[in-house]
């Protein structure tokens, strides 16, 4: 039997709102579960885990969407909904990325890239969950083992015999390798992008070209990993 999502579409347009559902209504495995057009109003099916699926707009009165996609990170694993962004505009794509939203839609969208994207959200509905990874490490500073929540971290720098953890809030000279510290963060969203950085994919500020930003830290993607880096982004760029 075919895997069918639960469907709730969120846009304040109700031209597009009633255009969306429209797509809904056509794609086999898909269930129309309802239409608003605000995101306060749909807090209580997420709770729930009424829904599988959210198509949202971002430029929402109130909560914007990618603010109330980045709220759903809070829900339960088996409650939080897949989130397909959408939007008149591009400038949100990077901000999209952040909020784990499958794809990101840019008005108007046929019915070619509705599917493709709700076909994302139905593969990865049926993929087996990842196994949890630890959410710290401990780096060798001097005489001392100091705790580092990994979501706190920004970036790793390469220095000889250490490695520079840059945090959110303070940087950290650990006696380490960048290979030890890369296989510690496997399973996180890490990526390596040049010999002497890896960085968290989740605290990029800005990408320009073949560059990530992180403040006013510049980061080159160098050519050996370009083309993972350009996969990870080839919804979004």
């Amino acid at each position: 039997m075919e895997q069918v999502l639960k469907c709730l579409v969120i846009d304040d347009d109700p031209d597009v709102n009633a255009y969306v559902c429209d797509m809904v209504v056509q794609t086999s495995f898909l269930d129309l579960a309802g239409s608003l057009d605000n995101a306060q109003a749909a807090l209580s099916e997420m709770e729930n885990g009424a829904i599988d699926l959210l198509i949202l707009d971002i430029n929402l009165p109130g909560v914007d969407g990618v603010t109330f996609a980045g709220t759903l990170k809070e829900l339960p694993a088996r409650a939080a909904p897949r989130v397909i962004l959408i939007s008149g505009s591009g400038e949100h794509a990077l901000a999209g990325y952040k909020v784990d939203a499958i794809d990101y839609l840019l008005k108007p969208f046929t019915y070619e890239a509705f599917y493709k994207a709700a076909l994302k959200a139905r593969n990865l509905s049926k993929a087996p969950a990842a196994a949890v990874a630890n959410d710290h490490l401990f780096l060798k500073v001097e005489h001392d083992l100091v705790r580092v929540d990994i979501n706190e971290i920004k970036y790793l720098e390469s220095a000889r015999d250490y490695v520079k953890v840059v945090t959110n809030g303070s940087t950290i000279i650990a006696l380490s390798t960048m290979k030890a510290l890369e296989e510690k963060l496997k399973g996180h969203r890490f990526m390596r992008v040049h010999r002497s950085f890896i960085i968290n994919l989740d605290k990029i500020d800005a990408i320009q070209h073949l560059t990530v930003r992180f403040g006013k830290t510049v980061i080159p993607v160098t050519e050996q990993y370009r083309d993972a880096f350009k996969a990870v982004f080839s919804d979004w760029l």
